[in-house]
């Protein structure tokens, strides 16, 4: 491969995913990682793209908050988690949403469903979702957080635990075989009220996720009935799951870098 369509090809990649680790972009152009290193010189040197730590960037992109920074990271493997979510949504139905990259696309599309009842703490989400399609949304109060424009603490658990929904679906910061995690305590708290609220109890999370440690437990799995994820978990996660009754729905044909 000349060096000038491999120089093309990392483009593509990085302007695809937003950031992406050199291990991801060795992976997807089959090349070794001593390889990318040396054509990604140039490109870093005539700005075309941004070296940071293990990974690289567009220039554009650097001056994100943390949360569009997240948006772009496996997007194509969200967009089809949340694709398949939105397809066991019906017209009419109601459903609780905790803030997250990929209940974010979820959000995006529920734009084709209508009569929805929406309950969540994202500012996203609700901006997303209501007004349209003769929507109802409810938003948890509490202070907004900067990177995120969600609201946390006692103000918003004790609003959505008035709630009991069809759907309840969270992002998960972590999988492992203990169960869902996040860093975050007010989030794990919050998501933990969530899935308590549902019919069904859905976790959403991209593959990069599994064998994360967390710093918070959200919950073990005897407390969801499905985890929604594009590649098929490592075998001690697998087992927990199957242990634990949760269905485990995997999207297909997601052709992506991931973490």
């Amino acid at each position: 491969m000349a060096p000038s369509k491999r120089h093309r090809d990392i483009l593509r990649l990085v302007e695809r995913e937003g950031t992406i680790t050199i291990t991801d972009l060795a992976a997807a152009l089959g090349v070794s990682l001593e390889t990318v290193r040396r054509d990604l010189k140039p490109l870093d040197r005539d700005g075309a793209v941004i070296k940071m730590h293990g990974a690289v960037s567009l220039p554009s992109i650097i001056g994100e908050a943390p949360f569009e920074k997240r948006m772009r990271e496996n997007a194509d493997a969200k967009r089809a988690i949340a694709s398949m979510v939105a397809s066991i949504i019906r017209d009419g139905d109601s459903i609780m949403l905790d803030t997250g990259t990929t209940t974010s696309f979820l959000a995006r599309e529920l734009l084709k469903h209508r009569r929805l009842t929406v309950v969540t703490n994202s500012s996203d989400i609700a901006r997303t979702l209501a007004t349209v399609n003769d929507n109802k949304v409810y938003m948890a109060g509490g202070e907004l957080r900067s990177d995120n424009g969600a609201a946390f603490g006692s103000t918003a658990i004790d609003f959505v635990s008035r709630f009991s929904v069809t759907h309840a679906v969270i992002s998960a910061g972590a999988v492992n075989a203990q169960g869902i995690m996040d860093y975050d305590l007010e989030e794990a708290e919050f998501a933990r009220m969530v899935l308590s609220r549902g019919g069904r109890a859905i976790v959403v999370t991209d593959a990069s996720k599994f064998g994360r440690e967390g710093l918070v437990r959200v919950c073990g799995f005897d407390a969801i009935t499905d985890l929604v994820t594009d590649r098929a978990p490592p075998e001690d996660v697998a087992k927990a799951l199957d242990g634990a009754g949760v269905e485990l729905q995997l999207v297909q044909g997601v052709a992506v870098a991931r973490r």
